[in-house]
């Protein structure tokens, strides 16, 4: 997958925006204000830090060693990052992405689902 399918599919879910605040290199992706996908853009091979249930990580990492590895700068436990250039099918990380992305909307404060949900 490219760099520029991965930000389409992002930005294609409800209450998604794109950002640069770290650096002029790492895209930020966040749903009402809360990141949910990591990209560093000059990163060889193209990866991407997504949020995981642990114990789903835990698999995760197991079953596609070297592919899906704990999240770079990130907290071990609930970030892994993912080699989106390879051996993962397309529809794996959109599982993956979806996944992220529903973690950090589950936890918004019912008042923001509220909003997000009326998008």
């Amino acid at each position: 997958m490219h760099i520029e399918e991965f930000r389409d599919y992002c930005l294609a879910k409800k209450g998604v925006t794109e950002s640069f605040p770290f650096d002029e290199h790492t895209l930020v992706f966040k749903v009402m204000g809360k990141m949910f996908a990591i990209s560093g853009l000059e990163r060889t091979p193209p990866q991407v830090n997504l949020k995981c249930e642990p114990d789903r990580s835990v698999e995760l990492r197991a079953q596609y060693d070297g592919m899906i590895i704990p999240g770079w700068h990130m907290n071990k436990l609930h970030w892994n990052t993912v080699m989106i250039q390879g051996n993962l099918s397309h529809d794996l990380i959109y599982e993956l992405i979806d996944h992220s992305y529903d973690l950090i909307v589950s936890k918004l404060p019912k008042k923001v689902k509220t909003e997000l949900e009326n998008l």
